[in-house]
């Protein structure tokens, strides 16, 4: 699944810089996190960076996008123009 961050958050902007997708941006009231972009960080680090960093817990697994490890895997691939191994 790919994350969001709920209207919990307080747009403290540390989120954003731990993005190695370059997923999160501003929106409208608070931050949000391009779906298309997120891999919740496989590939790059064990952890989710953001959820790591988020001083009030407000990022989440989308219910509405669910995706396997190995679909965020792939992503990344895709995201980084690296092939895919088979």
């Amino acid at each position: 699944m790919a994350l969001m961050i709920t209207d919990e958050c307080i747009n403290c902007d540390v989120c954003q810089p731990e993005c190695p997708n370059s997923a999160i941006s501003p929106g409208e009231e608070y931050y949000e996190i391009n779906p298309d972009l997120c891999t919740e960080c496989v590939g790059h680090h064990e952890e989710s960076q953001c959820v790591e960093v988020c001083p009030v817990d407000c990022i989440v697994l989308n219910p509405d996008i669910a995706e396997t490890r190995e679909q965020l895997y792939k992503k990344y691939l895709d995201l980084t123009g690296q092939a895919v191994q088979e």
